[in-house]
């Protein structure tokens, strides 16, 4: 227990000093951080997934891909969506969108409640139910406040819930998805390294730093993505979602102190009750485990 907790405390600042990291990475633009993250990750994957003994089930899924072209779309699709939000996690801190991808990360646990009340009529608690409520005077504020929502908090929100939902529809293991996530990404990945303005050469030979950066991204994703998925099979499902809500926590004050983006006074308001909101949603979980494990 002790050592799943660390694991995904320890993913969670990991993750938080990769929002960081893509600002020290200059010259390189989002598109190819996001482009070498996904190169240097699928060795990492790999790694796990032989560690797992879980190339019996990505073989037989690479089998099927060959006679199911449904599923063969599924799998791209899949792919497409976590491969936007991979894009964006590196892209925000370049561009003053820190505070709203961490908004749409603090939004996102709130968004699946209603996604599970209205797709699969999932009840909701009576704190649930409130913590919705709290969350939408914030939403209805900023809303009131500029007139809509930062395209990237958006794109947090509404793009994860479709994302979750698939993989829940294909019932394949969480190895075996993120595999073939990764795997469809990879081509793409390379499209942007070979279609630079400068090609990888010249950029490593103008920023010799990059020969130290690169490698080191490549290290950081791929042990936040070990810690993650090691803490996920050492902690009990809802203590483990708990615990995720550490790390937006933590984007939110890596995008505050450190990329010097501003809030303005009037959006605390809109912060504030989405963190009670959060708080309650959290803080329920955390008791209903407390009495599981008795």
């Amino acid at each position: 227990m002790r050592q799943g907790l660390l694991l995904s405390l320890l993913s969670s600042v990991l993750f938080a000093t990769l929002y960081y990291y893509a600002t020290l990475m200059h010259p390189l633009s989002g598109a190819s951080i996001f482009a070498w993250r996904v190169v240097l990750g699928l060795p990492a994957l790999a790694l796990l997934i032989t560690r797992a003994r879980g190339w019996d089930e990505i073989g037989r899924i690479a089998g099927r891909l060959t006679r199911d072209l449904k599923l063969l779309g599924l799998l791209v699709c899949s792919a497409a969506l976590i491969g936007v939000q991979l894009w964006l996690f590196v892209w925000a801190p370049l561009h003053q969108k820190g505070l709203d991808v961490s908004m749409g990360y603090f939004l996102l646990p709130l968004v699946m409640v209603v996604v599970g009340r209205v797709v699969y009529r999932e009840r909701l608690t009576a704190v649930q139910t409130v913590a919705v409520g709290i969350a939408a005077l914030g939403v209805v504020h900023e809303l009131l406040r500029v007139g809509s929502f930062s395209w990237a908090t958006a794109l947090v929100m509404f793009g994860y819930p479709p994302y979750f939902m698939l993989r829940r529809y294909l019932r394949i293991g969480s190895y075996s998805t993120l595999w073939f996530d990764m795997l469809f990404i990879a081509p793409a990945a390379l499209f942007i390294l070979t279609r630079q303005e400068f090609s990888v050469v010249a950029q490593f030979s103008a920023h010799p730093g990059l020969f130290v950066l690169v490698p080191l991204l490549g290290l950081l994703s791929s042990a936040a993505l070990v810690a993650y998925i090691s803490a996920s099979r050492l902690l009990p499902l809802g203590l483990f979602g708990i615990l995720g809500y550490v790390e937006p926590v933590l984007l939110f004050w890596v995008a505050f102190l450190f990329l010097d983006e501003t809030v303005a006074p009037a959006s605390w308001l809109t912060y504030i009750p989405i963190w009670i909101a959060v708080s309650l949603v959290a803080g329920e979980g955390l008791v209903r485990w407390v009495r599981a494990a008795r």
